[in-house]
């Protein structure tokens, strides 16, 4: 009664817009065999086995180059992602790539920014600071300021960390890396990764999840249902995990390799538009 009543005195309720969501820009860019989101177990696994002689399935040719994600009214129209507006990663870009820092949008910006897009083999190239340009720019930056703010603990023991704020993860011992740095997909709203200390407690190397029917190659499971492990597609999307640190399946299976049952793994920060 009171909504009509508001209705008939100030008008239509206006609704509020849904924000435009962000899409591959290229025509089949972003697909994959295998959903792109992989789910938190939520309980840990009941066999403790490695099954280290078990092939894993391996993906199929990836494209060469990422796919950017774009707002969908930007996707196929000229000019138009650099009059979209700014994305969540505009600010972190800016200063990645040495850009006046103030999260707008502008023509040097976007010309800037396709130029890196180019040159990284990001497609499409259009100047918008998308997941992928970011995940890509934060790389390149780490590869050479590793921990600027060093919050990765150094030990004599192997410590796999992994930065959520800047979406990274390698592994040390003492002063020494022994798994260089690469790019992570970690939780969504409501779908956090946990952070703190935590210790890998079962691996298995062809995991399927019995919750969501979906593979997780190279699980190495470190806090209840939270593993590392491989996704069958691009990690740059909008969207995260629901809690586990997706990596790409060279990478996890780099991984597979270096870390053991009972390696500590330190995880700190918040994910991006988390």
């Amino acid at each position: 009664m009171f909504v009509l009543a508001a209705s008939l005195a100030f008008g239509p309720v206006a609704l509020a817009a849904e924000p435009d969501p962000l899409v591959p820009g290229v025509v089949g860019g972003g697909q994959a065999e295998y959903p792109m989101d992989t789910p938190d177990q939520v309980l840990p696994p009941l066999h403790e086995e490695e099954d280290e002689g078990i092939p894993v399935p391996e993906p199929e040719q990836d494209a060469d180059g990422l796919v950017e994600y774009l707002p969908r009214s930007a996707v196929g129209a000229v000019g138009a992602a650099c009059t979209a507006g700014a994305s969540i990663h505009q600010r972190r870009v800016e200063r990645l790539l040495g850009l006046p820092v103030d999260g707008k949008q502008s023509g040097a910006d976007c010309r800037a920014i396709r130029a890196f897009q180019v040159k990284e083999k990001i497609k499409p190239a259009v100047g918008y600071a998308g997941p992928a340009t970011w995940a890509r720019a934060e790389l390149l930056a780490a590869r050479k300021s590793l921990d600027p703010g060093r919050r990765c603990p150094v030990k004599t023991y192997a410590v796999a960390c992994v930065d959520l704020d800047r979406q990274l993860m390698w592994v040390r011992k003492g002063s020494k890396v022994t798994y260089p740095v690469v790019n992570v997909r970690t939780g969504r709203p409501g779908y956090a990764t946990r952070t703190g200390w935590h210790t890998v407690y079962w691996r298995h190397k062809d995991h399927w999840s019995s919750i969501y029917d979906t593979p997780m190659p190279y699980s190495q499971f470190f806090s209840g249902g939270q593993a590392f492990h491989a996704v069958y597609g691009q990690l740059a999307t909008p969207g995260g995990s629901r809690g586990c640190v997706n990596l790409s399946y060279a990478d996890a299976r780099k991984l597979w390799g270096v870390l053991r049952k009972g390696d500590r793994v330190y995880i700190w920060g918040k994910r991006p538009g988390s």
